[in-house]
């Protein structure tokens, strides 16, 4: 009897512990797989929050953060390459953070990515946004026209036109027109389209230029009628300085010395230290005969600005 009962036992003993090791085995089991599906369901859900998609770079666009729309633009294009949207943003947002530059290499670099991407763009974009496209590729250009010693003034003609022509709407288009003719020369092209410019917003700046490009025209009176509006409307000091020394640049053209002198010498009681004044003043001596004054005020024009194109070619004439 006892010999059965140690068997008896054994064999439950041995049972009990087979049970324990199954049950632990099988906790492992469940605590593996609990932890596998949860690291995984952590990964998913770090994945999609840092998966980079249209729409965050919209989310960025809309917030005006140009840098997080480059940075994030960029990397999707790493693996869609010409994914048009993607294209398009990524180079807006290099102009834009092309004219926030203080480097001018860097505005440089970030100009010819917009420019290159907006090429790309342009193969297969939707028709509607053609215009749009062709708009910002003629901003591009002319503000790497305004920071190189190379001229893109007409490529930014060329696509501002397109634009226009296509039926995009923008206040500044006949503006860039204006400024862009103007780099190339055709001064009544730029007066055109500088007139256009002030039928949708009045600036100084805007009659300003169109006075310097109907003095170019030599239209003396034309140009007069503008620098008179600025100089009695104006708050901008600087903006009446540069018309007060146009119209003494006028005046000595009409061989009116009296009222040249009259300008330069109000320019100098803003600023003394005018190089236009003084070499204007210089200009006046010389048709007077008097050298010797005029190489004075020549001089004071270059000790202010020592590459006054002026005044050193008088100098070296004289």
């Amino acid at each position: 009897m006892k010999a059965n009962y140690n068997i008896e036992n054994s064999s439950y003993a041995k049972k009990k512990s087979h049970f324990l090791r199954n049950s632990i085995r099988a906790g492992l089991v469940v605590i593996a797989l609990s932890a596998i599906t949860l690291t995984t369901i952590w990964g998913i859900k770090k994945y999609q929050s840092g998966r980079i998609t249209i729409k965050s770079i919209k989310e960025a666009w809309a917030e005006y953060d140009y840098q997080k729309v480059y940075e994030l633009s960029k990397a999707f294009l790493q693996n869609d390459t010409y994914n048009n949207t993607a294209l398009t943003y990524y180079s807006y947002a290099c102009f834009f953070l092309a004219q926030s530059q203080t480097d001018t290499q860097q505005a440089q670099s970030y100009l010819d990515d917009c420019i290159n991407n907006i090429r790309i763009a342009l193969y297969e974009a939707d028709k509607s946004l053609i215009p749009q496209l062709q708009y910002m590729l003629g901003r591009a250009y002319f503000y790497k026209n305004t920071i190189t010693t190379h001229y893109y003034a007409d490529l930014a003609v060329k696509y501002l036109l397109l634009a226009k022509e296509n039926g995009y709407e923008a206040d500044d288009i006949a503006e860039y027109l204006g400024l862009s003719y103007a780099s190339l020369g055709m001064t009544m092209e730029s007066i055109a389209a500088f007139t256009e410019a002030l039928l949708v917003r009045e600036s100084d700046t805007l009659l300003l230029a169109i006075a310097e490009q109907y003095y170019k025209a030599k239209e003396l009176n034309a140009a007069e009628q503008y620098l008179f509006r600025i100089v009695k409307n104006s708050d901008n000091e600087d903006i009446i300085i540069k018309s007060e020394n146009l119209l003494g640049t006028i005046y000595i053209d009409k061989e009116d010395y009296e009222a040249a002198q009259a300008e330069f010498d109000n320019v100098l009681k803003k600023n003394e230290n005018s190089a236009d004044a003084h070499y204007g003043i210089g200009v006046i001596y010389e048709k007077q005969g008097n050298i010797v004054k005029a190489r004075s005020e020549w001089r004071k024009a270059l000790k202010i600005q020592v590459n006054h194109p002026g005044a050193l070619q008088k100098m070296s004439e004289n």
